[in-house]
């Protein structure tokens, strides 16, 4: 007699009042450090009139400013386009979408990223989403690879950050499309993380409505995406004022050196993708090929994101799949800014 697979046990959603907890706290953290910026970018001159020369202040402040108001309307469209994405379009439609074959599935997830916009911390619930409806992990981790690394917004905002140099957005889809699929068939390959990946936790609790969610998705992105994004714009200015120009000319003149040394800011920073392109743009001290990687890694493996993956796929995921992310990352940068930049 044959035994009938049967379907995993429901797991258990959060309790209301912690999830209300967590975003509290998440909004006054973020709204916190926001304040906290701008209010240096209006009044650091005074502040640190003594610490720093009033040229100094001027630039740091200008380059700040600069770098926040031009990313922006980016940011904002992402996370509209992002909330959108998870309130009206159902996961069921992408498990019905890709192909059967998970090894099939996995460039179709990745190449899906160009036409699914979305930030990449819209990325890692969508993803969730996907494997709770049937969706093989492997396509769903591809998914949560490309889809804020080369969707239209990151790569218009690219675009207008490098006027003139189509070749980076150019190299910026190929690497990311590449890393993602790469990871993906790595998924396959390695048994599929059956025994470290935890499957998720559904982040909004069945039956809530779409405007509700819409809602929802939208307040925690933008005041996580705006708190990292004036973060990032901060640490550029601080980095282009602060450190001494010899230092970053030595980094700079080392291509290997410089590729990781922008790789791992982009893991510290976290800046969302909508926006990285223009703090890329503004180290101009360094080449395209190091600012590729800046761009190609930030938006698949930065703190944010290693905490928001241990979260949802346990740490044990997250120990194994962050690393293996950025050695990759690294290496397709450097290979693909060889090529074309």
């Amino acid at each position: 007699m044959t035994a009938h697979p049967t379907a995993p046990p429901p797991v258990d959603s959060p309790p209301p009042d912690a999830d209300k907890k967590e975003s509290s706290g998440s909004s006054i953290a973020f709204t916190a450090t926001l304040i906290l910026l701008v209010g240096l970018a209006l009044f650091g001159r005074k502040i640190f009139a003594g610490a720093f020369t009033d040229d100094g202040i001027r630039t740091w402040a200008t380059m700040f400013v600069g770098v926040t108001v031009q990313a922006m309307p980016f940011l904002v469209l992402g996370v509209l386009l992002s909330a959108a994405l998870t309130a009206f379009i159902p996961a069921s439609f992408f498990a019905k979408a890709l192909p059967k074959h998970p090894a099939l599935a996995v460039p179709v997830a990745s190449a899906s990223g160009v036409v699914l916009p979305g930030c990449e911390c819209a990325s890692v619930p969508v993803s969730a989403a996907l494997m709770n409806r049937g969706v093989t992990p492997a396509a769903a981790l591809a998914f949560l690879l490309s889809a804020p690394a080369i969707n239209p917004v990151v790569l218009a905002s690219t675009a207008v950050a490098f006027p003139g140099q189509p070749k980076v957005v150019v190299a910026r889809a190929i690497t990311s499309l590449g890393v993602s699929m790469i990871l993906g068939w790595l998924f396959l390959a390695t048994g599929k993380g059956s025994s470290w990946l935890r499957m998720p936790k559904n982040r909004h609790a069945d039956g809530t409505g779409k405007f509700e969610v819409f809602r929802s998705a939208m307040l925690h992105d933008f005041l996580h995406a705006g708190g990292f994004l004036v973060i990032g714009a901060a640490a550029a200015a601080t980095l282009n004022v602060v450190v001494p120009r010899s230092w970053l000319d030595h980094v700079a003149g080392n291509l290997l050196l410089s590729v990781l040394v922008l790789g791992l800011l982009a893991v510290l920073l976290a800046i969302c993708s909508e926006a990285d392109a223009f703090v890329a743009a503004s180290l101009t001290q360094f080449s395209l090929t190091a600012r590729l990687a800046f761009m190609v890694v930030g938006p698949i493996v930065d703190v944010k994101l290693i905490a928001l993956q241990t979260g949802t796929f346990g740490p044990k995921f997250a120990a194994r799949f962050a690393p293996a992310t950025f050695v990759v990352a690294i290496l397709a940068s450097l290979l693909v800014g060889w090529w074309l930049l």
